[in-house]
């Protein structure tokens, strides 16, 4: 992607009275200036015979970026094999079913650390990665957790990431800031995770991101539920300033509980800096 792009997760709001589908959330999306939408595959996965060819022709013809929030389900380190292999079974459908409407990556949490040591959970979720059938297009992006007690820090995910072709990352800054408690307070804060990220998958990894970001309330114990930015203590000018300066391209999608309205905030700031 040679620019940065904003959207939102799921379906949009307007003006409370709308009931959209992917077809007109995508036009409506579109109509304000948005350019991305990621699809909810987190309990079951919602293209089927009767949508796909509408959502793919719409797709195509205002360029606009799909990806997928893959299953809730999902962990690579549950002890029973039969999970792991459920948990294989629904991001490949998810997948197959993203690349039929021209989308792109599927974001997930890959698992739990459980009663595992963390070098173990990384082990067996770095085995269960390799199992996930190879797209030539599409790619499966772990997403960082916003609790200690969730497998995924931004360490964990760049090292499964290097070992993986066709596995990228997912940065949700709101996670990083409720896992440490309100960690991002200033622009340095954001500066040294595009500096980590830089230093460990290159710089193309800066030219190709996928991001969330919404305000967040948390405790600490970590994330306890997505807030409006305004209501939040989330620095957005100063994240969205990092990514200015860092030259860094990809795609920001909005999971605020206002989700466009939060999402064309992001996009303003961004465009006055």
């Amino acid at each position: 992607m040679d620019k940065l792009i904003f959207g939102i997760s799921g379906l949009p709001l307007g003006n409370g009275s709308e009931k959209f589908t992917y077809v007109t959330g995508i036009e409506y999306l579109n109509s304000l200036g948005l350019e991305a939408m990621e699809l909810p595959f987190v309990r079951s996965v919602n293209i089927t015979d009767k949508n796909r060819d509408a959502v793919k022709n719409i797709r195509e013809k205002l360029n606009f970026h799909l990806t997928a929030h893959g299953s809730y389900f999902v962990n690579m380190n549950a002890k029973e094999e039969e999970k792991k292999e459920k948990s294989i079974e629904r991001l490949t459908k998810g997948i197959n079913a993203l690349a039929s409407v021209g989308g792109t990556d599927i974001i997930f949490h890959p698992g739990f650390y459980l009663d595992s040591t963390k070098e173990e959970a990384f082990e067996s979720i770095n085995e269960e990665l390799g199992k996930l059938p190879v797209l030539e297009n599409n790619f499966y992006r772990l997403e960082t957790t916003g609790k200690e007690t969730q497998f995924g820090n931004l360490k964990e995910l760049c090292e499964l990431v290097k070992n993986h072709k066709h596995v990228k990352l997912c940065v949700d800054f709101s996670h990083i800031h409720a896992r440490y408690v309100g960690i991002l307070k200033q622009y340095d804060d954001f500066a040294k995770i595009f500096d980590y990220i830089g230093e460990n998958l290159g710089e193309e990894a800066l030219k190709d991101i996928h991001v969330h970001l919404s305000g967040i309330e948390y405790t600490a114990k970590g994330e306890k539920n997505h807030l409006p930015f305004e209501e939040s203590d989330f620095n957005i000018k100063d994240c969205l300033k990092a990514f200015l300066n860092y030259d860094v391209k990809g795609c920001i999608i909005c999971e605020s509980p206002i989700l466009e309205k939060d999402a064309l905030l992001m996009k303003n700031i961004y465009e006055s800096l």
